[in-house]
């Protein structure tokens, strides 16, 4: 090999290093910001409920400021118009309960909770259904658009793989619907179903092993160039 392709090899190495240290870094900064965001989200999980977010806040809401708060709303429910989503959780494979609440300034979806497939039928859970005016308190979660991987919502074939607020609303001829849903916490229903506080707040943290794979990577290639560089004709 001659002196000047290999001063081109050596130049090329140095150049994926920086590239390879510039990941290592970034995922650092990452690590930083996953760390940040598991606080903020614990003080939400841990605080006090506040009121269901109204018209005027809905612009504003967003996965890294709102995801998880507590919140509470008071209206009554329309179980003519709930729409079953498909779920798998720790109690196996069945549909979230996604309900129209209609408060007296807009409507709000809350996934009441979980259902296996034998209970699919509102009748089969009529104890649940509760009428009148109820006070629901749970968990703020952001919409979930379009379906899940592989799978696309059909609402003309009322199959729904994601809790998808705008795409159910229109589905359900719901009125002036908030943006968002609510998972209702725990308490539990009449008749046990369905079953509520199952959301699984997780977020997984592999940020320092993908920073020290990258810095590994580059000291590969800082030595790569420098052995060609230590390299006599």
């Amino acid at each position: 090999m001659t002196r000047g392709r290999r001063a081109a090899f050596a130049a090329a190495a140095l150049v994926v290093a920086a590239c390879l240290a510039a990941l290592g870094v970034w995922q650092l900064e990452r690590r930083v910001w996953k760390h940040e965001l598991v606080s903020a989200v614990d003080v939400r999980l841990h605080g006090a409920p506040v009121a269901a977010p109204g018209a005027g806040a809905w612009p504003q809401i967003n996965a890294k400021e709102d995801a998880y708060r507590r919140v509470t709303a008071t209206g009554q429910f329309r179980h003519d118009r709930e729409t079953l989503v498909q779920a798998v959780t720790e109690r196996g494979a069945g549909f979230w309960v996604l309900t129209p609440l209609e408060t007296p300034r807009f409507t709000l979806l809350v996934n009441r909770g979980f259902v296996p497939r034998d209970k699919r039928s509102p009748a089969s859970r009529a104890d649940g259904n509760v009428g009148g005016v109820v006070t629901v308190t749970g968990l703020l979660r952001v919409t979930e658009p379009e379906g899940a991987f592989l799978r696309s919502n059909d609402p003309a074939a009322n199959r729904w793989y994601s809790r998808d607020v705008a795409g159910i609303a229109k589905a359900r001829g719901l009125g002036r619907t908030a943006p968002y849903f609510v998972d209702a916490d725990a308490t539990p229903n009449p008749g046990g179903y369905p079953v509520g506080g199952l959301t699984v707040v997780r977020f997984p943290d592999n940020h320092m092993v993908y920073a020290l794979t990258w810095f590994a990577l580059c000291a590969l290639s800082l030595f790569f160039a420098w052995r060609l560089w230590r390299i006599r004709d």
